[in-house]
């Protein structure tokens, strides 16, 4: 349900979670950094939900460092280790829309860490969420960014681009 896309699912995140997001992204809800669990739901309010209340525009993705930062913070406090498989898969989720390849390799870390650690029923799904995290790391390390977001972005393509993004390989998206 959640990998659900389309307008009708954007404005029920916008009608539910737009003053929630806008409290995230202007720092009133810092307090929720203080457990696994409001600091996993403050990283979808400023990952996931950014890319629904804003979808194809710029805002978007104007919250990804923020929360980045906060992945990479829990991360250091152990908090993903108190977290379920699936919450630490949204947990990791920001690490995925970085346009650095640092941040990348941390991804494929975790995501790595994840699919080892998954007992034997979901290793299948575990696997396939690595896959993921793998080709976004190589988008990343091929061109230094995302090249579906250059539009949005106000980016001008480069001809390697425009022809790896017509190939239809971006199994991702």
């Amino acid at each position: 349900m959640w990998f659900v896309n389309g307008p009708d699912y954007d404005h029920v995140i916008r009608e539910k979670f737009l003053t929630l997001h806008s409290q995230a992204r202007c720092g009133q809800l810092s307090h929720w950094q203080n457990s696994a669990k409001s600091l996993l739901a403050l990283i979808v309010v400023l990952d996931q939900f950014s890319r629904h209340i804003y979808r194809n525009s710029a805002q978007s993705f104007a919250q990804d460092e923020q929360a980045i930062q906060l992945v990479r913070g829990g991360i250091h406090a152990g908090y993903d280790q108190n977290l379920f498989f699936v919450e630490r898969q949204f947990f990791y989720m920001p690490l995925m829309h970085a346009e650095n390849i640092d941040i990348q390799n941390l991804s494929v870390k975790m995501f790595t860490g994840l699919r080892d650690e998954a007992p034997s029923e979901l290793r299948e799904t575990y696997t396939r969420i690595l896959g993921f995290a793998e080709s976004h790391h190589f988008v990343i390390s091929s061109f230094g960014r995302f090249p579906e977001l250059n539009e949005i972005l106000n980016r001008k393509s480069t001809e390697s681009e425009i022809e790896f993004l017509s190939t239809g390989k971006y199994r991702f998206l």
